[in-house]
């Protein structure tokens, strides 16, 4: 397969794919996703040129090894095709190879994807990197939302449930729905938790009965506040409320130990926030395990 401007259905589950551990990882993520919701997957590998003056200084054929990376990238492509045949042989499969940056090209792809998935390291120069710079750049930048296969979580469906962490500022709506639309895919119960940070704690002291009191009565109003009408809307969800203290991100891991899925928010509205991920997204993408997805909030 050439360098196609095959087009990307709307709604459909867009995975990237180089070839990687990572990637397989994040393919297998979404041929599952896709089982659930009946969706196509559309594979995309994006490739970028080597700037001429290195092939010049090295007396190396220009396009010689444009052809060579162009039939490499191909050939990723078509081998993941074969694999998402391996694993559920009645999903849909769209290939899209091409010539551009491949943080770029899946950004764009997110606006009409009903989900983009990604593994967390490529073959990149800084695939050592905890998190790589694709993975990284597109759920900062993503339009939808975007997931994020860690190694070393569950395998799809076999995880204890969703997990979504709430923290009652506007503009969570998106990100508890989300965790609400996929457990309910997957027949699992739902783990909606509240971290309360206390100073006095977070320096050693303890915690006393009244400041438990007080955070769990704080946890069960924003809680309450977060998942109206979705109990409703969605009654085959059980639903289970976790007020904790401490650091979130600390308490978020330990949460999310075993789960199936952590579903956090990325607060575009702030240009700084927007840069850095949020500071709780991206430290949590860094160290979670298993499927992480970031959804952009109001």
């Amino acid at each position: 397969m050439s360098e196609t401007l095959t087009p990307v259905p709307d709604g459909s589950i867009v995975v990237g794919v180089d070839g990687s551990e990572g990637a397989a990882l994040a393919l297998e993520w979404a041929v599952a996703h896709a089982g659930l919701t009946n969706r196509p997957v559309t594979l995309v590998h994006g490739w970028d040129s080597i700037p001429s003056v290195w092939l010049d200084q090295a007396g190396v054929d220009h396009a010689a090894l444009q052809a060579e990376i162009k039939a490499a990238a191909a050939e990723v492509v078509a081998t993941a095709a074969a694999r998402v045949a391996e694993l559920d042989p009645e999903v849909e499969v769209v290939q899209v190879v091409r010539h551009e940056d491949a943080r770029a090209l899946l950004a764009g792809f997110s606006a009409d994807a009903a989900v983009t998935v990604l593994g967390s390291r490529g073959r990149g120069p800084i695939s050592a990197l905890m998190l790589g710079s694709v993975s990284s750049a597109v759920a900062r930048h993503g339009r939808g939302p975007v997931v994020v296969v860690r190694p070393g979580g569950p395998k799809p469906g076999e995880g204890a449930g969703v997990l979504v962490a709430v923290d009652g500022h506007d503009g969570t709506a998106p990100v508890v729905a989300a965790a609400f639309e996929n457990a309910s895919l997957r027949g699992m119960p739902l783990t909606v938790l509240h971290c309360t940070f206390d100073a006095r704690v977070a320096v050693g002291g303890q915690v006393t009965a009244e400041l438990r009191a007080q955070a769990e009565e704080e946890a069960e109003l924003v809680i309450a506040e977060a998942t109206s009408g979705l109990s409703e809307k969605y009654p085959d969800v059980k639903v289970t409320p976790r007020a904790v203290f401490g650091h979130v991100e600390q308490e978020l891991l330990e949460a999310a130990d075993g789960a199936d899925l952590v579903v956090v928010g990325h607060r575009q509205r702030n240009p700084i926030a927007s840069a850095l991920l949020g500071s709780i997204s991206r430290s949590f993408l860094e160290q979670a395990r298993g499927a992480v997805m970031v959804v952009p909030e109001d």
